[in-house]
């Protein structure tokens, strides 16, 4: 067996995008008289943009605009961000190039809606080398549900147990291993994996993945 294919996620992986996010959340929920702390925000940032809106609501319902208002409101303000500046994470486009070189497809797996994943391609000049983007809009669930991944293989043609997941959350690399993927993490500094999303490879950033590690990954368990 070796891998055929990569597939990446997206916040906080290619694109720094969670105080996009948490500003976003703040200034529409505000609106609304829901006040969002930092401890707050992070409860809400595994969460597709609709989990979001339905967990604000649940806490403290509003009149007024819908949840479809309000997630398109989110999603209007965060795509604002993303066009004002180079959100993308170091390595980013190393990383893609070197997948690319090794014969790999490559896929795209996010919670975000569709709108913002092209975005952040564009955006970072690398959505030529994506051959299919799977979002939140395609599927019923998602993350840590491994919907997203498992479409994602699907597009691409390739088995799920023929895909390597780059992740930095432990949601995402809980979804990817459900999926039956291996997973490459890279995670922001002080966050830990529990023992039910451990990642088989943790770096720094991406541009240290090299083709050494393409090749241990697919080396033959003991």
């Amino acid at each position: 067996m070796e891998c055929r294919a990569a597939i990446f996620d997206l916040d906080g992986l290619l694109i720094d995008s969670e105080p996009f996010w948490r500003n976003a959340e703040r200034e529409v929920f505000g609106a609304v008289g829901i006040h969002i702390t930092d401890e707050m925000a992070a409860v809400t940032a595994p969460m597709t943009t609709r989990e979001v809106a339905e967990h604000w609501y649940r806490l403290k319902p509003w009149s007024g605009p819908s949840l479809c208002d309000m997630e398109t409101a989110v999603i209007e303000r965060v795509a604002r961000q993303i066009r004002a500046g180079d959100p993308g994470l170091p390595g980013v486009r190393e990383a893609v190039a070197l997948c690319r070189s090794l014969g790999w497809r490559v896929a795209l797996a996010s919670n975000s809606p569709e709108l913002l994943c092209g975005l952040a391609l564009e955006s970072l000049g690398i959505d030529s080398a994506f051959d299919t983007v799977v979002s939140a809009d395609h599927v019923e669930r998602g993350k840590p549900d491994p919907a997203v991944y498992l479409l994602a293989a699907y597009r691409l043609g390739v088995r799920p147990e023929e895909c390597l997941a780059f992740e930095d959350s432990p949601t995402g690399v809980r979804a990817a291993r459900a999926a039956g993927m291996r997973v490459v993490a890279v995670p922001p500094p002080g966050r830990g994996f529990a023992a039910d999303a451990e990642p088989h490879l943790v770096l720094g950033a991406l541009h240290e993945f090299g083709t050494e590690h393409a090749g241990a990954l697919w080396r033959p368990a003991d």
